[in-house]
């Protein structure tokens, strides 16, 4: 009896044993799936100053860090770009040879999301907080966004939030507050646009 407690025991070791080294290589790859972009996330942020920060957690929330992501109203890629978005981008940069499946490419898609993320930042600026707004216009389009900008959601980020009529929506501008703090342990901010601010 002795001894089958004993074995039981080891064997109960063993597998708990195995499921940390598990978890420990589990969250090695997520983190380094995370950082894998960062070089592209960096440049681009400088090239448009916009938040690091921001751009990493758009990139999580939309794709999960995958370069081959394609959405189900044909979204392209990291940011999960549009073909509208994509080829406003490409006449402003004045990309002569450009093709909707270079967006597949993460410095070309991170790039493209990253200026029509100033884009909207600055659509937004006359606000307490830009942020919430331009992730709800990326995320839901601008119609939807000036129908929820009533009364003190105007300006009023907070307020703005809980004008947000689909749910969906709702929560994903409220991760990628959220998951933008978390990436701001790992960068300055380019600019001070502070998430918290009411």
């Amino acid at each position: 009896m002795i001894k089958n407690t004993k074995s039981v025991f080891a064997k109960a070791a063993f597998v708990i044993i195995l499921m940390i080294i598990a978890v420990g290589i589990w969250q090695f790859y997520v983190e380094w799936k995370e950082d894998s972009f960062d070089n592209e996330i960096l440049s681009a942020s400088a090239k448009y100053n916009v938040e690091p920060a921001i751009v990493k957690a758009v990139i999580w929330r939309e794709s999960k860090f995958n370069p081959n992501a394609i959405g189900k109203k044909g979204e392209i890629g990291l940011m999960q770009i549009m073909p509208t978005t994509a080829r406003e981008w490409a006449g402003a940069q004045k990309l002569g040879m450009f093709a909707f499946t270079d967006l597949f490419n993460p410095e070309k898609n991170v790039e493209c999301g990253t200026w029509y993320l100033k884009k909207l930042l600055l659509r937004y600026q006359n606000t307490d907080n830009p942020i919430p707004y331009a992730l709800a216009d990326y995320n839901a389009g601008r119609g939807n966004v000036l129908k929820w900008m009533q009364w003190t959601a105007t300006t009023n980020n907070q307020q703005f939030i809980e004008q947000i009529k689909f749910p969906s929506t709702k929560k994903y501008v409220m991760s990628i507050v959220e998951r933008c703090n978390h990436y701001r342990a790992k960068w300055q901010p380019v600019k001070n646009q502070n998430l918290d601010k009411d």
